[in-house]
């Protein structure tokens, strides 16, 4: 029972189709690789292409039979988003699984092409209408699942429906990366919620990778510098995300991290967020307000 949960769980992949957005490094490349490793068909999704070629490359160099697909999703332009669903639709006849993982963080304050704050729109509106886009093929693919990327950042995260967009207050570059990363669990929640209602049989969870050095902290010149002393690799850091695509036992809404101190580091297990991200109210409120800025609807 004391087990501890590592990629050699991941059971085989074949003849699955996934998704993995933000895969041209970290997080997102070592899931990409594991899913590959196993069999499945991978697509990597990514707003750089000459990175996503290089991912790939990295990946076919350990995995020659590897089947990996590179496609151009920019999250914060919605008029990328639908075109890469609609080019996934038109390829492929099935969608096994979606790993929500791309983001941004505290970034200098700037908006989407949309008008949206960068990381509140990348993280959160961008992944909401990919998910719409492809919830259909979802349904129609036995046993898919959603997983959802989130951060032990949503701590820090309160959303202000009065101005999601940042444009009345002072920018706070982390309080606006912890709003991104808590939406992301409550998108989590509601669509768990949604699906269930709708007796759908797709499971939507969420991860966190603890702290891992991936290129997320280029923005947090701190972030980046004690990377070196205290963050896991990133081949461990991708276990949560991979746990949550694969466990058998995992429930819609299920959220997995690190089982160290302070959920920073460690072996993948069932971890809770805190008690705001389990609001029901708020999580309907953001699917409601996510449908009106994007207009996106589905599962309503």
């Amino acid at each position: 029972m004391n087990k501890k949960w590592t990629a050699e769980e991941v059971p085989s992949q074949e003849g699955h189709v996934a998704i993995v957005t933000g895969s041209s490094s970290g997080i997102g490349e070592e899931a990409a690789r594991i899913l590959a490793m196993k069999g499945a068909e991978v697509i990597i999704a990514v707003r750089n292409l000459e990175k996503g070629d290089a991912a790939r490359n990295r990946i076919l160099e350990a995995h020659p039979h590897g089947v990996l697909h590179l496609m151009k999703l920019d999250l914060a332009d919605l008029q990328s988003v639908r075109e890469f669903a609609d080019g996934f639709i038109s390829r492929f006849l099935r969608l096994d699984l979606l790993i929500n993982n791309a983001g941004v963080m505290v970034p200098p304050y700037s908006k989407t092409k949309d008008g949206f704050e960068l990381q509140f729109g990348t993280n959160h509106l961008g992944h909401f209408v990919l998910t719409a886009r492809l919830f259909d093929l979802l349904k129609r693919t036995e046993g898919s699942r959603v997983v959802n990327v989130s951060s032990g950042a949503h701590r820090m995260g309160k959303l202000d429906f009065d101005d999601l967009n940042w444009e009345a207050r002072d920018y706070s570059a982390w309080t606006a990366y912890g709003d991104s990363k808590i939406a992301n669990l409550y998108f989590t929640r509601e669509l768990a919620r949604r699906t269930e209602a709708e007796g759908e049989n797709v499971v939507i969870t969420a991860a966190h990778p603890g702290w891992t050095a991936t290129d997320l902290q280029r923005n947090s010149g701190i972030a980046n510098f004690l990377n070196n002393f205290f963050a896991m690799s990133v081949d461990k850091g991708a276990l949560p995300t991979l746990r949550a695509a694969v466990d058998d036992e995992a429930e819609s809404g299920a959220y997995f991290g690190p089982d160290g101190i302070r959920e920073m580091w460690g072996h993948p297990v069932r971890v809770e967020p805190n008690d705001l991200a389990k609001n029901d109210s708020i999580a309907e409120r953001l699917w409601k307000v996510s449908e009106e800025m994007t207009g996106e609807r589905f599962l309503s």
